[in-house]
């Protein structure tokens, strides 16, 4: 039998699952990724829920504008936290049992949500909209979830299928708007609360697939292939940044994945009062932030390939370039809609390409004992860096305007580039794990 470097043992067909019966690695790779991508279509109705409707529930319920982004701000803190908790909760138990608790309470989120709006109560929408972006860290640690049993000839790709899954969510969610006022008249609920009705039941669906389908659990098949005990430790949250200074290349793909998620935010958050201000109609602001959704998941394969092709540093790099790009083009474009929407479709493809190339980075250079915790933590750091864009970036506008915003986010996303470029040197030509 062949080791790595590491001492651990390739994953192949036929090799001793948990229970030591024979388990076929390929097939159930397959299966997994089928799984996740399912869960992903039902569970990603709840993102673009949050972002149009959540504001103005926050608004009717509080009584003041200042509190419009509280709770798109409860479900990053939300997303941050569960990133954390979740990882840990895999080490410990595997993928099912965190990504399955995730999605509960993800889903009492989104009832919590209705309850707030029924019940008038601001606080508890603001504790409904955490929990619910409990559910955001889901869809970030399911796309590791795809790497479990992956070879590092498809790491990327496999991830790329989930992230891509995403797709019908972010396009779908923002659209079932339209449905909430014939859902108020049919079970009476208050106004703008029909939407959550659906996602709730979407994040129902997803439990249930994960629950029935996660089975063999890939992370704890992964460990046992591996060589890897059968009782996991808790890495403690010191250890994996320790982890991140031992292993520079996958520290600069988390710096590379940080920089594309906030700039992408930042640019994205304040794109819709930028053309609203210059006569955008709500149905064109609508397109505009569709078609940005469509290019950051539904290329997500595209960049896999790519990835697995020319290699996931050289993507990732490119990806933070033609995101780069992307927001010079806004910053540029003036008034015009067309510009700005070729521009931010440039800023969606480039966190595509940056997202899943630096992900596949992370998940092949850690070594397995400490890469979920690793993962945890660049998740929690990634919701973080996206709330702290958009918060400058809602500062910024008032100060510098749409163009300075863009081009301060151009300049950061040419820094986070070379900071990526930098500190892979750094890591010389040490060995991926596997």
């Amino acid at each position: 039998m062949t080791t790595r470097d590491d001492g651990t043992t390739p994953l192949a067909a036929g090799r001793p699952g948990p229970t030591g019966a024979s388990v076929d690695v390929d097939g159930l790779r397959r299966r997994t990724l089928a799984v996740l991508a399912a869960a992903q279509v039902l569970g990603g109705l709840a993102a673009g829920s949050v972002v149009s409707v959540g504001s103005l529930l926050a608004v009717e319920l509080s009584g003041a504008r200042a509190w419009a982004g509280s709770v798109t701000t409860a479900s990053t803190l939300g997303a941050a936290l569960g990133s954390l908790a979740l990882a840990r909760l895999a080490v410990a138990h595997g993928r099912r049992r965190a990504l399955s608790t995730g999605l509960a309470l993800a889903t009492a989120g989104a009832a919590g949500i209705v309850l707030a709006a029924v019940l008038a109560f601001f606080p508890l929408l603001l504790v409904a909209g955490a929990l619910l972006g409990v559910g955001a860290s889901v869809a970030l640690q399911s796309r590791f979830a795809a790497t479990d049993l992956s070879t590092p000839a498809t790491r990327s790709r496999d991830l790329s299928v989930v992230v891509w899954a995403s797709t019908v969510g972010a396009v779908v969610g923002p659209n079932l708007v339209k449905l909430d006022e014939p859902v108020a008249r049919l079970t009476g609920l208050p106004a703008l609360t029909g939407v959550f009705v659906f996602v709730a039941a979407g994040l129902l669906g997803a439990l249930v697939v994960v629950q029935v389908g996660l089975r063999p659990d890939p992370l704890d098949v992964a460990g046992r292939l591996s060589g890897a005990p059968g009782t996991r430790q808790h890495v403690p949250l010191r250890r994996a940044v320790a982890t991140l200074r031992r292993h520079p290349r996958a520290a600069a793909a988390v710096v590379g994945v940080l920089t594309a998620h906030g700039v992408m935010v930042a640019v994205m958050s304040v794109t819709s009062v930028h053309l609203e201000d210059h006569g955008g109609s709500l149905s064109a602001v609508g397109v505009t932030i569709s078609l940005h959704l469509g290019a950051m998941f539904a290329f997500a394969p595209l960049m896999g390939l790519l990835a697995d092709a020319v290699g996931p540093r050289p993507t990732l790099v490119t990806g933070l370039v033609v995101l780069v790009l992307g927001a010079a083009v806004c910053g540029a474009a003036g008034g015009d809609h067309v510009v700005v929407t070729v521009g931010l479709g440039l800023v969606g493809l480039g966190w595509s390409a940056a997202t899943v190339a630096g992900s596949s980075i992370v998940s092949g250079d850690v070594p397995p004992p400490d890469r979920v915790a690793v993962q945890g933590l660049s998740d929690a750091m990634m919701s973080l860096a996206g709330a702290g864009g958009g918060l400058l970036a809602g500062v910024g506008l008032q100060l510098a305007g749409y163009s300075g915003i863009a081009a301060t986010s151009a300049v950061v996303g040419l820094l986070g580039a070379a900071a990526v470029v930098v500190v892979s040197r750094r890591g010389g030509r040490e060995a991926p794990t596997g």
